[in-house]
């Protein structure tokens, strides 16, 4: 059982943060704003995929002004994207968004920032504090007393401090690196010095397959120690594959039970199916199934039902043949190019 990390709590559009709310999965579109059709597609497809929160770049006052389209229309709650021009950060709030993320500090005079804050404070629109390794102050770059994840903390918490100030609460804060270790420190670190929301993600982690191993270590080594309120696994990649791999992290760890748990054996010389290309197929035909259930697929009808007796249902392989079963017990033989509809067919009959 994983004892939460305590925080102050609010609302991003309608999903709760922070003050024991779920973890949240939230990711970025990769569209140009400013074409609102492409970005309200990927919206609708990462929707469907479960993300909850979404992120959107802002370059320009073109972009910012095309919010409002997006926003009227997105299904999920809509963060801007804003870096040093506070007048998108304006815009974009006028446009509607739920959400800022805006490093205070890098948005010039002080008057620049009490316009964001004042606006954003009568709006109560949160602003997320987003700290990266490769865009941190000349003066913590050049500071060799301190380690990497030490700047980042700092850099943080002078952002914080600006907030704070002006009296400004509504603050999630995500101190990113791609180098797991330091993310992990970082965030170790901030998390008993203040009281807010954690964003948590390892930046720039990489393509696919390299992505998904650093930001389930990393992601996973601090939801596992209780620290984290949203999550987004950055890949080069469908954004669509993020929200996946965040509810499968979460999963994992017993912290969301959002969708099916997929469970399969690793093959071996007793296999006679060809399980790799079933367990991709059992995993594409139930991947938007949102039931808190396990599926299993294991390669041998010998002992495959009992292995994953813990499962709800499961498919198990033999020659030409396989097994379908639902809680180890066995209720179908079918021939093999029948075993996935005949799945299907019992889980949809099932009221589990």
């Amino acid at each position: 059982m994983i004892t939460r990390r305590k925080s102050i709590g609010f609302n991003i559009g309608n999903v709760a943060v922070g003050a024991g709310a779920s973890v949240s999965v939230q990711s970025m579109c990769n569209t140009d704003t400013r074409d609102v059709k492409a970005t309200l597609r990927q919206i609708d497809e990462l929707t469907e995929a479960g993300c909850e929160l979404i992120r959107l770049a802002v370059l320009d006052m073109d972009a910012a002004e095309a919010l409002r389209e997006i926003v009227k229309k997105s299904p999920i709650p809509v963060i801007s994207d804003i870096h040093f021009d506070y007048r998108l950060a304006i815009q974009s709030i006028n446009s509607g968004v739920s959400a800022l993320r805006l490093n205070p500090g890098n948005i010039g005079k002080r008057e620049n920032v009490e316009a964001v804050v004042k606006l954003a404070k009568q709006q109560k629109i949160p602003i997320r504090i987003g700290v990266n390794a490769g865009s941190l102050e000349k003066a913590l770059v050049q500071n060799e007393e301190l380690s990497l994840a030490e700047k980042l903390v700092e850099s943080a918490l002078g952002h914080i401090k600006i907030l704070e100030d002006l009296d400004f609460g509504l603050i999630k804060v995500s101190l990113k690196s791609s180098d797991v270790l330091t993310t992990i420190d970082a965030y170790k670190l901030i998390a008993d010095k203040i009281p807010y929301p954690l964003h948590l993600g390892v930046t720039e982690a990489g393509t696919l397959k390299a992505g998904l191993v650093k930001s389930s270590v990393g992601i996973g080594a601090l939801l596992a120690a209780g620290i984290g309120d949203t999550i987004r696994v950055s890949l080069t990649e469908n954004p669509v594959e993020e929200v996946y791999a965040g509810f499968e992290i979460l999963k994992s760890l017993g912290l969301r039970q959002k969708g099916v748990n997929f469970i399969s054996c690793p093959t071996c010389g007793r296999t006679q199916i060809d399980l790799i290309a079933l367990a991709k197929k059992v995993e594409e035909r139930f991947k938007n199934l949102d039931k808190p259930l396990t599926i299993a697929v294991m390669g041998c009808a010998v002992n495959g039902p009992g292995e994953a007796r813990g499962a709800d249902f499961g498919i198990a392989g033999g020659v030409g043949e396989g097994l379908v079963f639902k809680k180890g017990e066995i209720i179908a033989k079918v021939p093999e190019n029948m075993l996935l509809d005949k799945l299907e067919e019992v889980i949809q009959k099932s009221s589990v």
